[in-house]
């Protein structure tokens, strides 16, 4: 496979959320407006692309018995720098975003990437897949984000767009959900025609 083909695999062909439906708790719970989507989505990216790379250097050194453990102490490594990066120079953010910083660790696209791709792939296709997942768990977070908040709120990344009050449902959990199947329908009748 190309080396765009990896990359964009995992933007339409393997998005994390409207394909795979893996990560689904960071999505619905982060997703309340674009810029927390935006952000969850790159702190993700961040520790995809540098654990891919770090497991598939070393996967051949681990005993097949504590493969996963050491593969949750390697994601955790970059979960942490991530964490405190985002508590340094946005805080703001970080504050919105909360515990579902620290959670990185456990998301299933992490260790779902980790175990099938970065463990049987050299370093560089690995760094790409992360890049990849990673962007498409971002783009389809923003695009939650941004309907939610523009439904919920009348604005997008914070700018007020349409004066008067939205439709609080969006702003709630419930509203994550509706806009959630309303976004994998329309993501996957796209796909089905641009592959056609």
């Amino acid at each position: 496979m190309s080396k765009f083909g990896i990359i964009s695999r995992g933007i339409f062909k393997e998005n994390p959320t409207f394909v795979l439906v893996l990560g689904m708790c960071p999505t619905l719970a982060t997703t309340s407006s674009a810029i927390n989507g935006m952000s969850m989505g790159l702190a993700t990216m961040f520790v995809l692309a540098l654990s891919n790379l770090t497991i598939s250097l070393v996967a051949g050194q681990i005993p097949s018995k504590v493969r996963i453990p050491a593969f949750v102490v390697i994601i955790s490594a970059f979960v942490t720098i991530v964490d405190l990066l985002m508590q340094a120079y946005v805080p703001a953010i970080y504050a919105q975003l909360g515990i579902f910083i620290p959670l990185i660790v456990v998301n299933c696209i992490i260790l779902a990437r980790a175990e099938s791709f970065a463990s049987k792939n050299g370093a560089f296709d690995s760094i790409l897949d992360g890049i990849g997942i990673g962007l498409g768990f971002t783009l389809a977070l923003t695009m939650l984000g941004a309907v939610r908040e523009l439904l919920g709120a009348k604005s997008i990344f914070g700018i007020k767009l349409i004066e008067g009050d939205g439709i609080t449902l969006f702003v709630l959990a419930p509203g994550a959900f509706i806009a959630l199947a309303y976004l994998m329908v329309l993501f996957n009748m796209l796909k089905k025609k641009v592959a056609k």
